[in-house]
C-alpha cells in the first residue's frame, strides 16, 4: 500500500493588504492511498503537472492586473509538495 501525500499552500504579502487574515499561508494537506507504487507515482506527475499549471495561470492573471496597477505577482507565494510514501 503506498500513500499519496499532497500539502498545498499560499500566502499574500502584508504589502498587498491591510487584512491580515488574508496574507496568512493556508496549508492543505491530503492524504490517498494506493495499491501500488506505480499508481501513486502516476498520480502524482498529473498533481504536479496540475499545480505547476494552476500556478503558472495564476502569475500570468497577476500580471495582467500589475498591468493595470492592481496587484503584482511577487505578492503572491505558492508552495506545494507531492510525496509516495510506503505505508
Amino acid at each position: 500500500m503506498w500513500v499519496l501525500m499532497y500539502v498545498f499552500s499560499y500566502s499574500v504579502s502584508p504589502a498587498a493588504t491591510n487584512d491580515k487574515a488574508e496574507w496568512r499561508l493556508r496549508p492543505t494537506v491530503v492524504f490517498q492511498e494506493f495499491s501500488n507504487e506505480e499508481r501513486c507515482r502516476t498520480a502524482k506527475a498529473t498533481l504536479e503537472g496540475s499545480l505547476k499549471d494552476a500556478g503558472a495561470k495564476l502569475r500570468s492573471g497577476l500580471e495582467d492586473l500589475k498591468t493595470l496597477g492592481k496587484a503584482d505577482p511577487t505578492q503572491i507565494i505558492i508552495a506545494y509538495n507531492v510525496e509516495c510514501l510506503p505505508k
